[in-house]
């Protein structure tokens, strides 16, 4: 596509990011906040099933106005507010952006889960899937939606390596195969390089989705999984892959 043909975009970039609990969601969203505040207007929408305490930490963090930081609190799976209906999080990010307007780029956290989760296209234009080396060198092989087709896949925490064993230039190569191609960032917000590559990326894919040059992708609707509950749990799964707030518990 060639700038004769962009439509310019005046809505704020909506940024997912998407990955198992521990592995630095909240901490990514944190260092992203406070190195690009000066270059773009930015708001947070975080979400968990009965707290706001994702929102609370990055509140406490200092890295935005607190009022740019909001809380979803789903009520359910977290992945069911960012994949099956969107609602609760469209709404709170519309909100958002009428509020502050105008805002450059949101970002959208999702409840900590496992490797299924996917952002509905309907809710963002791009999303980031974040990996950590202490959950194991051979996670990034293991594949599913997220780690194989979100626009970003980082490694994170990789000056920990040396102390869970994980060789980290492995664990990239195995996660450019899994992704045909699309990218993979390795990430410690301890080293500036990783973090400044990170912030480029958000860089230019902000410019992309200005130029009306971006178009939005679906990584698919999330596996199978089982959830644990006090009466032993049941398989929950997302075969429609839409927005309709329809899914299946076997």
């Amino acid at each position: 596509m060639t700038d004769t043909h962009d439509t310019p975009r005046t809505r704020s970039l909506r940024l997912g990011v998407a990955g198992p609990v521990g592995t630095g969601k909240s901490s990514v969203i944190a260092m992203l906040c406070r190195k690009l505040n000066e270059e773009f207007t930015m708001g947070v929408i975080t979400n968990d099933i009965y707290t706001d305490e994702d929102a609370r930490f990055l509140r406490s963090a200092g890295v935005l106005p607190s009022e740019r930081i909001r809380a979803v609190e789903t009520g359910a799976c977290p992945h069911t507010a960012i994949r099956d209906d969107v609602t609760m999080n469209l709404l709170a990010v519309e909100d958002l952006e009428k509020d502050f307007a105008p805002l450059d780029i949101v970002l959208v956290e999702s409840g900590g889960d496992n490797l299924t989760a996917t952002f509905s296209p309907a809710l963002v234009d791009a999303q980031i899937f974040v990996l950590d080396v202490a959950g194991g060198g051979d996670v990034a092989r293991k594949g599913g939606p997220g780690i194989a087709r979100a626009d970003l896949l980082l490694v994170n925490k990789i000056d920990l390596a040396e102390y869970v064993e994980v060789d980290v230039e492995q664990m990239v190569k195995d996660a450019q195969s899994a992704r045909d191609g699309r990218p993979v960032l390795a990430l410690s917000k301890k080293m500036p390089d990783t973090v400044e590559a990170l912030c480029e990326w958000v860089r230019q894919l902000h410019a992309a989705h200005s130029r009306g040059v971006h178009t939005p992708t679906d990584p698919g609707p999330m596996a199978p999984h089982f959830h644990a509950t006090d009466e032993g749990g049941y398989e929950h799964s997302h075969e429609s892959g839409d927005s309709s707030g329809e899914h299946a518990h076997h």
